[in-house]
């Protein structure tokens, strides 16, 4: 709905978030100015992935990243893919199971409804996977996912927000059917916190 209220034909769900508060769970900036948002704990925050456009797209730790970058920037991971090659291999180098209690469970584990964005040489690319309906979408997990990605090309992947918040947009419409709970009666788009948007260079 957002999308199409404001112009935007193209869109992918970017990073966590927390409900209560309901904001951006990590860093976020727009424009080179920070967005209030729910601190990673202080361990783990250095070490989630970010994606951080400022002309180009840059997939990197945020601990790589200036503390105050130009441009835009959301917080999400886990990392999937670096080199070309899956480092979704069941460590935790991100704190993403250790930190479980910022989340409802642990987005690592088992299969579900995914996004993700990766980069290949010549293109972004903008992925997202059902889930969650018995016989119909079983959802990927991690290890899965990165595959896939790797399939179409990507050199490079992170992990968005994905579950009942897995939302793409192409042409103005809802490509997915999210689901927040296994085999509920009817797909549900939920409110978003972050998103990333894709307009012509």
């Amino acid at each position: 709905m957002w999308c199409a209220e404001h112009g935007h034909p193209e869109a992918l769900v970017a990073g966590f978030f927390v409900r209560d508060p309901y904001r951006p769970l990590g860093d976020v900036w727009v424009g080179g100015e920070p967005v209030a948002s729910e601190p990673v704990e202080s361990r783990w925050a250095p070490l989630r992935s970010a994606i951080h456009v400022d002309g180009d797209v840059r997939l990197a730790r945020r601990g790589e990243l200036s503390d105050a970058p130009r441009g835009d920037l959301v917080t999400a991971g886990p990392m999937l893919v670096s080199g070309g090659r899956s480092v979704a291999d069941g460590e935790d180098r991100e704190g993403f199971s250790a930190g479980a209690a910022q989340f409802d469970s642990d987005i690592t584990a088992e299969r579900h409804p995914r996004c993700a964005l990766g980069l290949s040489e010549t293109e972004i690319l903008a992925v997202c996977c059902d889930g969650r309906r018995t016989g119909v979408d079983a959802g990927l997990d991690l290890a899965e996912l990165a595959r896939l990605l790797i399939t179409f090309g990507a050199g490079e992947a992170i992990n968005l927000d994905g579950g009942g918040s897995a939302t793409l947009v192409h042409h103005g419409h809802l490509l997915n059917r999210p689901y927040s709970s296994v085999d509920q009666p009817a797909p549900e788009s939920r409110p978003v916190v972050t998103a990333l948007l894709f307009e012509p260079a």
